[in-house]
Order: C-alpha cells, then sequence, then structure tokens
C-alpha cells in the first residue's frame, strides 16, 4: 500500500450553544476559528452568512505525505489533557477530530497508531474522515482497463 499523499486536520467542537470564548478558556488554547450561532459570517468569494451553530476549531499544520499521527499529538499538545474538560465539552457538544485526506494514486492509506487512538478515545473525541481522490474511478477508465 502506498503512502497518503496529503493530510488536513483539526480538532472541531460544535453546538448551538457553543460559545468560542468558553471553549477557549476550557482547553487553553486559541482556536484557528470560532463563531457563534447568529454571528454574521463574511466570506471573501460568497455572500455573508448567519451562522446556524456554534464552532471551536483547531487546525493542525497539513503534512504530505499523510502523517496523522503527528498532526493529532500536534493538536492534543496544545489543549488540555484534563479528562474532567473533555467529558463536559463531550457531554454538551459534538467532538471530533476532522481529516481531509487527498489521494494521488490507487490504494494509498494511512496509519494510526493505536497510541494516537487511545488519546482521542481518552477524550471521547471522534475520528472524522472525508476522502478526496485525483484518481478516476475505474468506471471512467474504460474497458480493458
Amino acid at each position: 500500500m502506498a503512502e497518503l499523499h496529503r493530510a488536513v486536520a483539526a480538532l472541531r467542537i460544535v453546538g448551538d450553544e457553543l460559545l468560542p470564548q468558553d471553549v477557549t478558556a476550557a482547553l487553553g488554547c486559541e482556536p484557528s476559528k470560532k463563531f457563534a450561532r447568529g454571528e454574521v459570517l463574511d466570506h471573501p468569494t460568497r455572500p455573508s452568512r448567519t451562522a446556524r451553530f456554534g464552532l471551536w476549531s483547531l487546525e493542525a499544520v497539513e503534512t504530505e505525505p499523510a502523517d496523522l499521527d503527528a498532526q493529532i499529538m500536534e493538536l492534543l499538545g496544545r489543549v488540555t489533557a484534563d479528562p474532567g474538560v473533555w467529558a463536559d465539552l463531550g457531554q454538551t457538544f459534538a467532538v471530533s477530530l476532522f481529516c481531509g485526506w487527498f489521494m494521488e494514486s490507487w490504494n494509498e492509506g494511512v496509519f494510526v497508531s493505536p497510541v494516537t487512538l487511545a488519546a482521542l478515545g481518552a477524550r471521547g473525541i471522534a475520528l472524522d474522515i472525508d476522502l478526496l481522490s485525483w484518481v478516476k474511478p475505474f468506471s471512467a477508465l474504460g474497458p480493458g482497463s
């Protein structure tokens, strides 16, 4: 199996009643992106919109080739490890590690260590994977491919 070409990762906490400043105080880290429900969100190329939920998101450094273990440890190293804080956040909000995985060829893959999986599990963080491929699907290759 070939190495996964590229990966992005972000720790995301989402909820209707989420106030970003409260999550920042609880985790001890400023987010990469944040907004509260009802906040007007401006975008340089799209019309403004009103946030339907609150978001606190911390982005890891992009890796190429993919190194999810390093990205997760980077993120977890920037926030508290206090299990009580994570339990409180998990009871109130949706907590996940978003991963965008980009493939350039067939059969690319990624390895995630048991230590990394245990660190996510201990904090109640769900793994949310979005697979993106720049390779044509088999059906587009035609007969005899």
